[in-house]
């Protein structure tokens, strides 16, 4: 919305800086996060009035977290809310791209808030059913692959870029939206799975954000694609706001839900920003990268899967407890160990993804 004060603009003054991607980027974060620290106490107050006795605790969970008891859920609200109002207000308005990763972010905020709900209100972790959560994911990521096709250059439309090999491109014809599919609603349950220790998944996700939103800011640029040697992909950069949006506001969720957290972010943050990494991917083409940067998730849901997949057939467990971080509270590690470490790396994988971009 700032950007159109580059109107009044007569090439060197004070507004000429809205033209600035940087510049509006660094706007964000900070609007973001004064956001979060406005609102996160108001909103925890308001949270904690309304649920009562909070989110429920699973009975088969680690014996650890039963302190937790009583602590409110759908913090995820304080990020949504930070880095959709940061962004409107930053961003162009005349890009598609952007559209197109706050749909994804708020349409998977709003089944995680309604899964969110039905836990709190019934006081069990059901919430809403499975199948019900995966069908409305799908239709998202149906939404945004096409969206995301129709504003391709026509070269890069269905394709598949592959990180290092970068003159390769796989067509996936009828495959891509499938793959696309996988991409967005993989990536909002892998986060969602990772979502089980204080702080543990929002560093990560700011983490693998910041990565994704410099290469969006490069693949945007013709001369750094030329440069890195990368696929151009007009008007990306414009994602780079998003990105530190979603940074400023994570580090005023991360302010409340560093242990003991005051509050949980819930289905309604995870989902949402499962699915705001998942999009971006599709929008810079690094669909692969993703894989790389948030390769903490990944860990976290294949953990899973091999655990329900192996009990199955043989009756045994591979991990004391799925996902993977349960298991090593069960191992015996501190709470603060586990997400100390997850994060060294999340921040380790994203060096690796970034350095995809001049590997040759």
């Amino acid at each position: 919305m700032l950007y159109w004060l580059t109107e009044l603009s007569d090439g060197g003054d004070f507004f000429n800086l809205f033209r600035y991607i940087t510049f509006r980027a660094g706007g964000a974060f900070l609007t973001a996060l004064i956001f979060g620290f406005v609102f996160g106490k108001p909103l925890i107050n308001v949270l904690r009035k309304k649920q009562g006795k909070g989110q429920p605790i699973r009975e088969d969970g680690p014996e650890g977290h039963f302190v937790k008891a009583g602590t409110p859920t759908m913090g995820g609200l304080l990020i949504v809310g930070a880095l959709l109002f940061s962004t409107l207000v930053w961003a162009r308005w005349d890009n598609p791209f952007v559209w197109l990763v706050l749909f994804v972010t708020v349409s998977f905020a709003l089944i995680g808030f309604a899964d969110d709900y039905a836990k709190v209100s019934k006081q069990n972790t059901a919430g809403v059913s499975g199948k019900l959560r995966l069908a409305l994911g799908i239709i998202i990521a149906v939404i945004a692959a096409l969206w995301a096709s129709a504003y391709h250059p026509e070269a890069l439309q269905n394709q598949l870029a592959l990180p290092v090999f970068k003159d390769t491109l796989i067509n996936l014809g009828y495959f891509y939206v499938p793959f696309s599919i996988c991409v967005v609603v993989g990536t909002a349950n892998a986060v969602n799975l990772t979502d089980g220790l204080d702080g543990l998944a929002i560093m990560p996700v700011m983490i693998a954000a910041t990565t994704l939103g410099i290469i969006a800011y490069a693949v945007g640029r013709v001369d750094f694609t030329e440069y890195l040697d990368v696929h151009y992909v007009p008007g990306t950069g414009e994602i780079l706001i998003f990105t530190m949006a979603l940074f400023g506001g994570g580090l005023g969720f991360l302010w409340y839900n560093a242990p003991p957290a005051a509050v949980f972010m819930g289905d309604t943050g995870s989902l949402a920003l499962g699915g705001a990494l998942g999009a971006i991917a599709l929008v810079i083409k690094h669909e692969l990268v993703l894989a790389i940067v948030g390769g903490l998730f990944v860990v976290e849901a294949l953990s899973v899967i091999i655990q329900v997949l192996y009990y199955k057939r043989t009756g045994k467990r591979v991990f004391l407890m799925a996902p993977i971080h349960h298991h090593y509270e069960k191992k015996g590690w501190s709470e603060p160990t586990i997400v100390i470490r997850f994060w060294i790396i999340s921040l380790i994988l994203a060096m690796i993804g970034l350095a995809t971009l001049k590997v040759r």
